[in-house]
């Protein structure tokens, strides 16, 4: 694991990776397309960018540590050829050391040719597997469970065409995964049986995308079709768009954290608005948790949709408290003692003029460990905050999640070892409300599919084996 995302500068829970992938009628600059997906979807990682890109003869790749803007200047995506299909991706790692090596879309040489790959979520099996294939002869040159795939696929690909490999190896993966993947001349996309991570389809121009999030699509210009069902391999090609069946593995497990924190505000996951589900849990925490109070803010960016809801239901008034630093990028990823101290001042600075002498509501979408909660308390109390009520959008977290989210040891986090009071007492705010399960799931009921609430109940939609779980977890502390 990366040395900075134990460090303060995020002490969000943080999504894995973005998938972004194209298949057009004919060559076009298709490494511009997969750039701007990618920057759409830039919100789901921010450690590495990568793409690539095919015209029928071989496929041509760039990747590298940084942001996507950082990784493809004008010049790089000048230089990269003209294709048909194109996978991209944005990676935050959960297993898998932060380096190059590591970055994606993985692209390897197989027996038909060659074959590239793009993976959001994490295998809970990935050590088990790795070891079983490296019993055999296998040679892996990343550290990360996406390989494990990519690997899996090439071999099953002996007496199998793509779609038949992709079928036999999911059989043998467990966990949570959204791919994109390419050869020379077939784009697939391909989502878990539980469709723990999203995926959804889009036409342009007559030829496909497939993205994390829809508002990747609206970035291109793609109009939206539908989401990849849990279990459903895709396949577009020269004949266009195919689904090659779905393969669900009972109810479906989505989750939950996308509508709460992860996806963009404007995106629209299994059929729920993510803005309106952030809107309706700011509703919910105004009736079940009031409070006296002269202004409601809310943390950015993710936590302002449930602050404008929490205002509006309230009838108090929303306003801005606190001014994000939008530069703060990855060369403060390794600060010493005095900026790390600071760091919630570098990221934020509260809004004197707006809070001075009043009572706030502060909304955030969730408490990990406490620490910056605790500062931003402090800092809005500096700048003259009589009160300061804390609602949280979420219910506590007190599990790991195996996943894809990059969760702390549970040690760590503050919601699985202190009462609600205790947490109050802690961060230092007047008062302190979460939302709770059922009206969590109540904000996302407009869709069919079933949801993954782990990291709040310790209940997963995956059976693990414990020793996998415990190789994770060991995975996840190196």
């Amino acid at each position: 694991m990366g040395s900075f995302k134990k460090g303060w500068i995020n002490e969000k829970l943080c999504e894995e990776c973005g998938v972004f992938g194209v298949h057009l009628k004919k060559n076009a600059d298709v490494a511009e397309l997969c750039y701007l997906g990618l920057y759409a979807l830039q919100h789901r990682g921010q450690e590495s960018a990568g793409i690539a890109i095919s015209d029928g003869d071989g496929i041509d790749y760039y990747k590298e540590m940084g942001l996507v803007a950082e990784v493809f200047d004008s010049d790089r995506l000048a230089a990269m050829k003209k294709g048909r299909v194109a996978i991209g991706h944005v990676r935050y790692s959960t297993t898998g050391s932060s380096n190059v090596v590591n970055a994606q879309p993985l692209v390897v040489k197989y027996r038909k040719g060659y074959l590239a790959l793009s993976h959001n979520g994490n295998l809970v099996n990935a050590a088990r597997l790795r070891t079983q294939l490296e019993d055999e002869g296998a040679i892996f040159q990343t550290s990360n469970d996406s390989e494990v795939i990519a690997y899996l696929i090439a071999r099953k690909t002996e007496g199998e065409d793509i779609i038949g490999a992709i079928e036999k190896t999911m059989e043998l993966l467990s966990g949570s995964y959204a791919l994109c993947i390419m050869t020379e001349d077939i784009l697939l996309g391909v989502r878990d049986p539980l469709g723990i991570r999203p995926l959804c389809i889009g036409e342009l121009d007559g030829g496909y995308v497939i993205a994390s999030e829809t508002c990747a699509l609206d970035t291109v210009g793609a109009r939206f079709l539908r989401d990849v069902a849990p279990g459903e391999i895709v396949a577009i090609d020269k004949d266009g768009l195919r689904s090659c069946g779905s393969k669900p593995k009972g109810k479906s497990g989505l989750c939950i954290f996308e509508f709460v924190y992860f996806a963009r505000t404007d995106s629209t996951i299994d059929g729920v608005s993510v803005y309106q589900a952030r809107i309706d849990a700011g509703k919910i925490l105004a009736r079940t948790h009031p409070a006296d109070a002269d202004i409601v803010i809310g943390v950015p960016d993710s936590a302002l949709t449930a602050a404008m809801g929490f205002a509006e239901e309230s009838g108090i008034p929303y306003g801005d408290g606190l001014v994000k630093n939008r530069y703060v990028g990855r060369t403060f990823i390794q600060p010493d003692q005095m900026m790390r101290e600071r760091g919630v001042q570098i990221k934020l600075n509260a809004l004197k003029r707006n809070i001075d002498g009043k009572r706030v509501v502060m909304v955030d979408d969730s408490i990990v460990r406490g620490t910056t909660s605790k500062r931003i308390v402090e800092m809005l109390r500096r700048a003259g905050a009589r009160e300061v009520h804390m609602r949280i959008s979420s219910p506590p977290v007190c599990f790991p999640c195996y996943f894809g989210i990059d969760t702390p040891d549970r040690r760590q986090l503050l919601g699985a070892n202190n009462t609600i009071e205790g947490i109050r007492r802690l961060i230092g705010a007047d008062s302190l409300g979460y939302l709770d399960t059922d009206d969590l799931y109540s904000t996302v009921s407009s869709t069919k599919c079933g949801f993954c609430t782990g990291c709040f109940t310790g209940k997963y939609p995956v059976e693990m084996d414990a020793g996998d779980m415990s190789e994770y977890l060991l995975e996840k502390q190196k």
